[in-house]
């Protein structure tokens, strides 16, 4: 200590007090990832270390986080439990896992070895409290290696951590849902009380047989006035935003990435133009593509997910159709595409939800610009 070194426990704790300190400061959460990956490899003779986190807001397991690998190579990285073994035991048995190089064809998918020129792996568990939330995948930069004690005991330490600002996060987001629910829940009892109302009393004077009276239309026509002003009234509301997909990826990027493989179902996407999607509107974009895509698991068998965007001067289109729809069609129409239909009135728009004369489902959202 006195020559200005650290000792391994010392350096230990600042780096973890490094991270807890800005575990609540980055502006993207990848950003506090990537410095734990840092710190890992920092505290280790790890090279490279890549963090694989199940994202709520795209329904996969996706690389959260990297240090020591070009960000190119994990574009494409998902995976499961079930094809990862040595991730499921990791998990299971809350130990950091090691791989020789006769254990990786056995326990992680070919799809990435041959990209990463791994020999010997680590699978650090991300767990706390019996849950699960992902694992950390390190090495030397693909020479075989022995993991020491100390090192092993840094992994797994850090792998608690990363778990935990995982859990503040998922708590966080899911605070923020129950607000943005509550204040949607309001605004529609309150279109229904001001509005519908007013506009149920003049449809029973119009169905009437009976000819109108000049005071009866005059009265029809101010209620009329009266329902349109207190709507637009209730829309001009100021609702919490959406909060940001955690990835910050793009609706291009996202249906780049569908084309490529999503659910084991074809997936063809159209773009038209060359405009990208406006910023004000990604957010609600990816948001309507989200619900769409999960409802069409949920609800049908598709064989095929026909996706086309367009985006002109004036307006801005996304559709989504899959076929498979099986029984009544009353799939979709799920609490998330109605959150994201009040959403989309917020900018003008409006998301449109059914069955089609073909037997598919059609989920459409349309923004003016």
């Amino acid at each position: 200590m006195g020559n200005g070194v650290l000792s391994p426990q010392v350096e230990t704790l600042d780096v973890f007090v490094e991270l807890f300190s800005g575990i609540e400061s980055e502006t993207q959460p990848g950003e506090f990832y990537n410095r734990l990956c840092e710190a890992l490899c920092r505290l280790t003779s790890m090279r490279r270390a890549v963090l694989m986190l199940y994202d709520e807001s795209l329904a996969r397991v996706v690389a959260a986080g990297s240090h020591g690998i070009d960000p190119s190579l994990l574009v494409d990285v998902h995976g499961t439990l079930e094809e990862t073994p040595v991730a499921q035991r990791a998990l299971g048995l809350d130990e950091v896992q090691e791989l020789s190089p006769e254990q990786l064809a056995r326990e992680i998918p070919a799809r990435y070895k041959g990209a990463l020129q791994v020999t010997t792996l680590t699978c650090t568990p991300m767990a706390a409290a019996n849950r699960w939330f992902g694992v950390i995948f390190a090495d030397r930069g693909g020479g075989r290696f022995k993991l020491t004690d100390d090192e092993r005991h840094a992994m797994w330490t850090l792998g608690k951590l990363a778990a935990l600002a995982a859990s503040a996060r998922i708590a966080t987001r899911q605070q923020e849902r129950a607000r943005r629910l509550y204040e949607r829940i309001e605004l529609a009892r309150e279109v229904h009380e001001r509005v519908m109302h007013r506009l149920f009393g003049v449809s029973l004077v119009l169905s009437s047989e009976v000819a109108l009276a000049p005071a009866d239309r005059e009265r029809c026509r101010t209620e009329m006035r009266d329902a349109l002003a207190d709507l637009r009234t209730a829309l001009e509301r100021t609702l919490s935003p959406r909060p940001h997909h955690s990835m910050a990826t793009t609706l291009r990027e996202e249906l780049d990435r569908l084309e490529r493989g999503y659910a084991d179902v074809p997936v063809s996407v159209q773009w038209d133009g060359d405009a990208e999607v406006p910023e004000r509107i990604e957010a609600l974009a990816q948001s309507v593509l989200g619900e769409s895509l999960r409802n069409s698991i949920r609800h049908a068998s598709p064989t095929s997910i026909d996706i086309r965007v367009i985006v002109s001067a004036e307006t801005f289109s996304l559709e989504i159709v899959n076929d498979g729809v099986t029984g009544p069609a009353t799939g979709g129409t799920g609490m998330g595409l109605r959150l994201a239909s009040l959403e989309a009135l917020q900018v003008g728009g409006v998301v449109e939800f059914g069955a089609t004369e073909a037997g598919c489902w059609r989920t459409r959202l349309v923004v003016p610009l």
